[in-house]
């Protein structure tokens, strides 16, 4: 990982404003991809040295007010610049790591809800980690279990793609969200190992991570495709766990009365009885053999 966060932050999102977006004028072929630094300095009232010092570097304590003037150049919104302002803080000499613990433990109460809530749901944890799922949930799809990684699963899990039709679609609002998640977090030992397991296996991702790309965490419309109900249009709701280092239980529904509530149904009835088959070959495989 880069130990200039902010610096690189900065540049790529420079490289991604084009110049007719904030009103420059081209003449003539351009050799820089977005804007040049000096236009960004100027249309945010700093000196170029100064802006040049902040992609370097050289200057990691801006004020809230210089970076707020950068983000509205850039074009970023409110989540982006809030992310923006949050990378400020990173100090190279004594870095502000807020390790996350190896074992995440999601609260008993949590647990219950999943066992009892009566729809697919899980916990994850901000690094996009399942921490928890319900039988329902590793029905609707394998990679939804305790000990997958979404963001794994999305890229690099080949066999899962088919069960979401829209993946392809969504890959870079996953890749954005997930920069949301961590915020300046970056550094983070286990966040800086799935990034580069994921780079390394995903040409995608290595490109959708170089965008730095931030975008609001919240859930959704989701489309599925499961091999014995079929398609399922559902809405995914994410709600925070309280007392807990930024997890959220995730719950997917479908509209009362639709084919996609009764797929739900149907799955809900495949779980009950694949969960009584298998504890009735565990009581079976308990009882001693007669005769001993």
């Amino acid at each position: 990982m880069s130990d200039n966060p902010l610096g690189d932050h900065l540049r790529a999102r420079r490289e991604l404003v084009q110049p007719a977006d904030v009103g420059i004028r081209v003449t003539g072929v351009r050799r820089t991809p977005g804007l040049r630094r000096e236009e960004v300095a100027t249309l945010a009232g700093v000196s170029a040295d100064y802006y040049l010092r902040l992609e370097q570097g050289r200057d990691r304590n801006p004020s809230p007010q210089v970076l707020e003037a950068l983000a509205r150049v850039l074009g970023l919104d409110t989540t982006a610049t809030a992310y923006l302002l949050g990378l400020a803080g990173i100090r190279p000499t004594v870095p502000a790591r807020r390790s996350r613990p190896h074992r995440q433990v999601v609260p008993a109460g949590t647990r219950q809800l999943l066992d009892v809530i009566g729809l697919p749901a899980f916990v994850e944890n901000r690094a996009f980690d399942v921490l928890a799922a319900n039988s329902l949930a590793t029905e609707l799809a394998p990679g939804l279990r305790a000990g997958e990684n979404r963001l794994r699963t999305m890229f690099l899990d080949h066999d899962e793609v088919e069960r979401y039709p829209e993946w392809p679609q969504q890959r870079a609002g996953m890749v954005a969200a997930f920069r949301t998640s961590i915020g300046a977090d970056v550094d983070d030992p286990d966040v800086v190992q799935l990034v580069g397991e994921l780079s390394l296996g995903s040409e995608e991702f290595r490109q959708l991570w170089a965008r730095h790309d931030v975008r609001p965490l919240g859930g959704g419309a989701v489309r599925m495709w499961h091999p014995e109900v079929g398609d399922l249009e559902l809405r995914r709701e994410k709600l925070a766990v309280g007392g807990t280092d930024g997890q959220l239980l995730v719950v997917h529904h479908a509209e009362p009365g639709s084919p996609s509530a009764r797929g739900l149904a149907l799955l809900g009835s495949l779980a009950a009885t694949r969960t009584a088959a298998a504890h009735s070959a565990t009581e079976q495989s308990d009882v001693p053999a007669s005769g001993t």
